[in-house]
């Protein structure tokens, strides 16, 4: 997020003469930057707009530089998931346009006519990419661009408020607006992204969508230097930042509606340890991110109850299995209270887990075992740190860990410290939670009972 504020803002001339020193002393060609442009576009919205809610795309493109930008990135949103659709009604012809048709149409990618457009955007598209016009265009746009523009426009209510319509994402100039003075009538498109390009055009001052992005992560210090050009910096790989606030949020207003398969009782494992393991092993294989993360609760004496989130380090019959400072905050709690709650939450499943159980400590010896499998950097982090207690800055921390790192360099056994080991929660209860649509999600709880002078687990379904 950067201060749209400290950011440079270029006119139609600075924005003209920085392209042509790209693609001249620079030696960047137009379709290089074109791709780049193209990318940090697609980028932006798969940023903002979930596949799961917003994948028809329609790319409405105009015959210059801008409508090749919005080919470009069509066809990666295509790779990204999304379902494009593109109207190209002006095609230029020139061999590089012609090449960015035919790689989306070896992608099956479908091409629209003006006149088969729908009346109804709405009705057949989520995302409705405008790139029509760039910096360069000059007047008011001609057949059939006036045409569609005004499509756009009319997608917004007369006093501004949103309806239940495709999000608009503008290619660096809202089209039929002006380079430097923006929306002059006050009747033009009011997209709901605006991906400048470059560095921002002076009309994206009068940008009041929710979502402002800076793409084409190609600008050298030289051109920055040159044109006293203040741009954020990028993130990592990223090929969009983002500019100014970020939107008001309604809280309570968020909210997913899960669809998910049914979770039946007579689909279930009768031992919740194999459903579990069910349940894990799917996580895997999904790619889900550390799906050994848990919430650890506990509580001592006081009854007052904190969490933390812990990584899971093993499993079986006998129970769930982490570890950590024996002098931590959940230590001293455990040791007051040997009862806890563990939770996973796997959300790209929709599935929860809830286990609830008595702690113990697991043996010196596993504990040992387990100590020395870790990388030795986490080895001596677990020495370093004195878990819970107050430091001083974060400065003695890393003192004390280049200090026992030189010490440990000649690959000599790093000891166990005393106060370090693991735990074991021994399951009393279990609950499986699968979302659903409509809050009627599937909860079935498993609990010990005697039967026989056995113990069983007793299958409940409980209300969502």
């Amino acid at each position: 997020m950067s201060n749209p504020d400290s950011i440079s803002y270029l006119t139609q001339r600075q924005a003209a003469q920085i392209d042509e020193t790209l693609m001249g002393p620079l030696g960047f060609s137009v379709d290089q930057l074109m791709e780049l442009a193209g990318l940090s576009v697609a980028a932006a919205i798969a940023e903002v707009y979930k596949l799961s809610e917003h994948n028809r795309v329609l790319a409405i493109c105009g015959p210059g530089n801008n409508g090749g930008d919005g080919l470009v990135a069509a066809r990666h949103l295509h790779h990204f998931g999304y379902k494009p659709v593109i109207c190209y009604p002006k095609r230029t012809p020139k061999p590089l346009y012609d090449g960015l048709v035919t790689q989306l149409e070896s992608l099956s990618v479908p091409f629209i006519s003006v006149e088969d457009l729908p009346l109804d955007l709405s009705e057949d598209f989520d995302i409705i990419v405008d790139a029509m016009f760039g910096f360069s265009y000059h007047g008011s746009p001609r057949p059939p661009f006036d045409g569609l523009v005004q499509m756009l426009v009319s997608l917004r209510n007369y006093d501004g408020t949103r309806q239940k319509t495709p999000a608009i994402v503008s290619v660096d100039i809202p089209s039929g607006w002006h380079v430097e003075e923006g929306d002059i009538g006050g009747e033009g498109i009011k997209p709901d992204m605006l991906v400048s390009l470059t560095a921002p055009k002076l009309c994206a001052k009068q940008f009041s969508g929710p979502h402002h992005f800076l793409g084409g992560r190609f600008v050298p210090p030289l051109i920055a230097e040159k044109y006293k050009l203040h741009l954020p910096s990028y993130s990592g790989t990223s090929m969009c930042v983002l500019i100014g606030k970020p939107p008001k949020i309604d809280v309570s207003a968020l909210r997913e509606n899960y669809i998910s398969p049914e979770f039946l009782e007579e689909d279930v494992e009768s031992d919740p340890i194999n459903q579990f393991r069910k349940w894990f092993e799917e996580a895997v294989g999904a790619g889900l991110k550390e799906p050994n993360a848990m919430a650890l609760s506990t509580a001592g004496k006081n009854g007052k109850v904190s969490s933390r989130m812990v990584l899971l380090k093993g499993f079986d019959e006998n129970g769930f299995v982490w570890f950590t400072n024996y002098e931590s905050r959940k230590a001293h709690e455990l040791s007051e209270n040997p009862h806890a709650s563990l939770l996973f939450y796997w959300d790209g499943l929709n599935r929860q887990v809830r286990v609830e159980g008595s702690v113990q400590k697991v043996s010196e010896e596993e504990s040992e075992q387990y100590f020395h499998s870790r990388p030795r950097g986490s080895q001596i982090g677990a020495i370093v740190s004195k878990q819970s207690t107050v430091v001083p800055g974060r400065n003695v921390l890393y003192e004390l860990y280049k200090d026992l790192e030189e010490k440990y360099s000649d690959g000599s056994v790093i000891p166990k410290p005393k106060y370090w080991g693991g735990y074991r929660l021994k399951p009393e209860l279990f609950e499986f939670w699968q979302g659903q649509k409509s809050r009627l999600h599937d909860r079935l709880s498993y609990s010990p009972e005697e039967t026989n002078g056995g113990r069983v687990w007793k299958i409940e379904r409980l209300a969502p």
